[in-house]
């Protein structure tokens, strides 16, 4: 009988024979190799990738996107006033304005409009004036007379760089501009688009003129290619609300024209909302035909 040592020998001698066979095989296999380089190929981080696979940024178009308004609901202004305040049902009278929005066709890069207005009934605001001028000439005097919260000059840098703005309206004496420009106060006041300028006609020589002007007129300012402005009061009547609107686009479209030459702008769609109520399109008329009578939109 043959012993164990022997018969271990022989089948350890076969198995390494197959195992080096099996490697030749393998080593010789061109399909081995392929699959071999192709899972290195696509290992992370290894070799360049494909032509065209990164993805290619859309390119911001020149000119704000508009809608196209021949498919859209659009309201006399009379019937607008009757659905903003069924929005506005159990609000108070005095916390609610109708507010206008006036969408333009113009370049992104192009200059905005702004400027000022006194409309022909005034919405009533709560209008805190700040007056930089000697706080002992006769300029701080009558600015104090015709109700500016704020006068001086060092006060008011201070508190500006403190934070304190507790005003919305800030005019400049021609002779403090020098000593404002010195205090830089214009990267605070600058954004908040009540900066003192020449051009904006707020640097002035007469301030209580200047003041009393500028307690009973609404400012605006293009922002994205729409201008806002609080058109009325929820009390307003829809013959007052219309000599408001008219006189805004009447003066706005006079802004747009003294561009002309710098920029094409034109007013794409008049959108009448409030502060509780949606928008709703107006089509440049009074009312239509299934309007209700204005004296019922008159009373609150």
């Amino acid at each position: 009988m043959a012993t164990i040592k022997p018969c271990l020998a022989r089948w350890t001698r076969t198995g390494l024979v197959a195992a080096r066979q099996q490697c030749r095989l393998q080593a010789a296999s061109p399909t081995s190799l392929f699959s071999h380089q192709i899972r290195c190929a696509s290992s992370p981080g290894s070799g360049r990738p494909k032509k065209g696979s990164e993805k290619k940024k859309k390119a911001k178009s020149a000119s704000y996107t508009q809608h196209d308004l021949r498919d859209a609901d659009q309201f006399s202004l009379c019937d607008a006033m009757r659905y903003i305040r069924a929005f506005e049902v159990g609000r108070d009278p005095t916390s609610s304005k109708y507010e206008l929005h006036v969408r333009l066709r113009t370049m992104r890069n192009a200059p905005v409009v702004r400027n000022r207005l006194r409309l022909p009934h005034p919405v009533k605001t709560d209008v805190r004036i700040c007056v930089i001028c000697p706080p002992d000439s006769k300029h701080a005097e009558a600015a104090r007379e015709n109700g500016a919260v704020l006068i001086g000059e060092d006060v008011v840098f201070d508190a500006v760089k403190e934070g304190r703005i507790e005003f919305n309206r800030c005019l400049c004496h021609v002779d403090s501009q020098a000593k404002m420009n010195k205090a830089g106060l214009g990267r605070l006041l600058g954004p908040k688009g009540m900066m003192p300028s020449a051009k904006l006609g707020t640097v002035v020589k007469d301030v209580g003129a200047s003041v009393r002007e500028l307690v009973g007129t609404s400012e605006y300012r293009e922002r994205t290619a729409v201008v806002r402005l609080a058109i009325g009061q929820l009390g307003f009547s829809p013959e007052e609300m219309q000599r408001n609107v008219r006189s805004f686009l009447e003066t706005l479209k006079a802004d747009m024209a003294q561009l002309s030459d710098q920029v094409s702008k034109e007013i794409h769609e008049v959108v009448l909302s409030s502060t509780y109520s949606p928008g709703f399109t107006l089509d440049g008329t009074f009312k239509s035909s299934t309007s209700v009578p204005s004296d019922q939109l008159s009373t609150l």
